[in-house]
């Protein structure tokens, strides 16, 4: 399927790099002095083994964003953060070094960073260590947004948000493709009136320590449910070595397809289908939208994303791996236990 308005991320940010888009992206005196946020701002990264972690303090730490993101900048980070998946521990060093030209200090350990911060992200790309850091940041009362993935297996997502509900912390999850430009019209019925099914696809690498789609598929996936929202009942999985096919049934009727790609364009997107027509799912922007959602989430403590929905988006994913283990058998999501 090829459309000019299909999402290619990867274009896009290499022709950001090439523009020199990015760490030069603001002159260096918007950095040149680092003002002390207000005591409820002090935002603290967990994991510099993701690209994420610093694109946002990039945009939180630039003068310019003062207003824009109330104010709130990042001042301390723990760079791990995986020590085993290569990918990810291997940008730690220099992401570091990154992060310390914007204003952040280094913390030693998580609960060194806990002290100092009032805010959290959850960046460490390595979903097997999420749990154990969620706990501490819950049992210090901190609200956290949980980048994707929230865990490496489906059971530690769902022991993640009991434990949130447990201390009364406010935790927020979602893939910045949730925030492509025409998906709250989509959402509203402004633009094509009741969803009546949606396909959307992303790449769909695999890291053999995580769920199949919870390491990257994940992007098309949350896309999906984004567009149909809350009552997938059934999932049936078709695999090869370069494509999966994810096809769910909702409690109406309704059939949501997810395509996750291991060759040919490193592409995003989707169709979604209307009363009133089929439009494209398009529009990406980079991380902006997802920041701003993130800091109004640190200002009210309200999720923009029902709790309920990212458990059943990851339980769909769950549901693709049992599928492929039974060579393609619909699963109901209600069989799944942990």
């Amino acid at each position: 399927m090829k459309n000019k308005s299909n999402i290619n991320r990867r274009n896009f940010l290499q022709t950001a790099a090439t523009l020199g888009i990015g760490i030069s992206l603001y002159p260096r005196s918007a950095y040149a002095a680092f003002p002390v946020p207000q005591k409820g701002k002090r935002v603290g990264i967990i994991g510099l083994d993701t690209s994420h972690s610093i694109e946002f303090v990039k945009t939180l730490n630039a003068t310019e964003a003062n207003d824009t993101y109330g104010g709130y900048r990042v001042t301390a980070a723990y760079p791990y953060g995986s020590r085993e998946i290569k990918s990810s521990y291997s940008r730690i060093s220099g992401y570091t070094e990154q992060v310390k030209a914007y204003g952040v200090t280094i913390s030693s350990s998580i609960a060194e960073l806990l002290k100092v911060t009032d805010v959290i992200m959850l960046e460490t790309n390595d979903g097997r260590l999420r749990l154990e850091q969620a706990k501490m940041i819950f049992e210090a009362g901190k609200p956290v947004f949980i980048d994707k993935p929230v865990a490496a297996s489906y059971r530690d997502v769902v022991r993640i948000y009991e434990l949130a509900e447990r201390h009364k912390v406010p935790v927020f999850s979602s893939s910045t493709l949730r925030y492509v430009e025409n998906m709250e019209k989509l959402q509203n019925g402004s633009l094509i009136g009741k969803i009546l099914g949606a396909e959307t696809f992303s790449p769909c690498e695999i890291e053999p320590s995580h769920t199949d789609l919870y390491w990257y598929g994940v992007h098309g996936v949350e896309m999906l449910f984004a567009v149909m929202g809350l009552g997938c009942s059934t999932v049936q999985r078709t695999h090869t070595a370069s494509t999966d096919i994810v096809t769910g049934v909702w409690e109406d009727g309704r059939v949501g397809i997810f395509r996750g790609t291991r060759s040919g364009v490193y592409a995003y997107g989707g169709m979604a289908f209307g009363e009133k027509g089929n439009v494209p799912i398009t529009g990406y922007h980079g991380y902006e939208p997802l920041l701003q959602k993130i800091i109004d989430f640190y200002r009210t403590g309200i999720s923009p994303v029902n709790s309920k929905e990212t458990i059943e988006l990851y339980a769909f994913m769950e549901a693709a791996d049992v599928s492929k283990r039974q060579h393609g058998r619909e699963i109901s999501l209600a069989e799944l236990k942990f």
